[in-house]
């Protein structure tokens, strides 16, 4: 959706814009005289959602059940092996 905005409002506000555009990714068509000179629209590349997370998990390579299994245990040896060496009083210098 393009909103239609005068510059001298963007001037005054430009960072409520900016923001605008940047969190809320809207699109503005500044005006000047009446007559569309710019657009102030969103160029970075956004990163993910959180509501994409579902859909990217599900589009990750699966580990069949031994590979799960081989990984599980894998896990294991190091959480065992990194604790033996760790101290019993964590403020002890």
């Amino acid at each position: 959706m393009r909103i239609t905005a005068t510059v001298t409002d963007v001037l005054r506000n430009f960072s409520d814009y900016v923001n605008r555009v940047a969190y809320r990714g809207e699109r503005f068509v500044l005006t000047r005289g009446g007559k569309e000179v710019a657009e102030l629209v969103p160029s970075v590349p956004a990163g993910s959602r959180l509501a994409d997370l579902p859909e990217i998990l599900r589009s990750l390579p699966q580990l069949d059940v031994d590979d799960a299994e081989a990984f599980a245990r894998d896990l294991d040896a190091v959480r065992e092996a990194g604790n033996a060496d760790a101290p019993t009083d964590p403020w002890a210098s």
